[in-house]
Formats: structure tokens, sequence, C-alpha cells
């Protein structure tokens, strides 16, 4: 199977429709998420709404460098959350990450397979390889914790 090809699937898996490794994906666990659970407060862990804004961030910045734009991102941005006060915001923005995750794993697929090996905007970021490799691994490190967040609320529900 060639790279481009591989790396989609994965994709895919993590945010669309995968079980594979975490029995579970991003779509599956927002899409069953309300407004008051996605904003509720557990302790100092991010919301849910909080780490959906994050993977979004840089699933759209990258993805603008993939579609030849410049790299806009910068990490002290990627939790400036906008309010989530109505059922609508919440589901554009989980709308917003699908979507973003959707046309992410589709520039992959149709990557040349030479790119994953040239860098990726500058020496410091390594290569393109190594950025979509590195979003798969933040990608399934938060949706862990939107995982463990949800069975959380669930508990504090109860008492």
């Amino acid at each position: 199977m060639e790279r481009n090809v591989f790396f989609a699937n994965r994709l895919r898996e993590v945010y669309l429709d995968g079980r594979w490794i975490a029995n579970t994906n991003y779509k599956d666990q927002l899409l069953s998420v309300n407004r008051e659970q996605a904003v509720q407060k557990i302790g100092d862990l991010n919301t849910i709404a909080a780490l959906t804004y994050h993977i979004n961030y840089y699933l759209e910045g990258i993805l603008n460098v993939f579609n030849g734009g410049r790299l806009e991102i910068s990490d002290q941005y990627s939790f400036d959350l906008p309010p989530i006060e109505t059922d609508a915001d919440w589901e554009s923005l989980v709308q917003s990450l699908l979507d973003h995750a959707g046309k992410f794993a589709d520039a992959v697929a149709t990557m040349d397979d030479q790119l994953f090996d040239q860098v990726f905007v500058d020496k410091k970021y390594d290569t393109y390889l190594r950025n979509i490799q590195g979003v798969l691994e933040h990608s399934y490190y938060h949706l862990g914790q939107i995982v463990l967040i949800r069975k959380l609320i669930s508990v504090s529900s109860v008492f």
C-alpha cells in the first residue's frame, strides 16, 4: 500500500469511521455529546469543546499548507475557543472538525509519495511525513482525553 493511501486511511480511522486502535473515533464521540457536556468543566481538565477546538485548529492550519498557503498557526492560540453559548455553536464546531478531517485525509490521499520526505515549511518542522504522523499521534492522545472526560461527566451526573 502506498503511503498516501495508508495515512489517509489512518486519518479517516481516528476522525471519521475507525474502531481499530481506540474502538471509537472523533465522529462517534462528538456526535453523542451535547453542548452542556461539551462545555462542562471537570477539575482543571480541558473541556471537550476546548479539545475539539484544539484539534480542529491544527487540522485547519496544516491543511492550509497542504493547499498552498502559509503556516499561520501558533501553539499559543490553539486553545482560544470562542464561547459555545448555543447548541448551534457546538454543532458548528463539531461539523468544522469533521469537515476539516475529511479534507485533511483527502489531501493526504492525493499527495505524491515524494512529498512525504520533503521539508514541511521549514527544517525545524521536519518533513510532511513527520507532521502527518504527529497529527495522528496528537489526535489519538486527545481522543483518549475526550473519552475519559465523557466518562467523568457521566459519573458526576449520577451523584
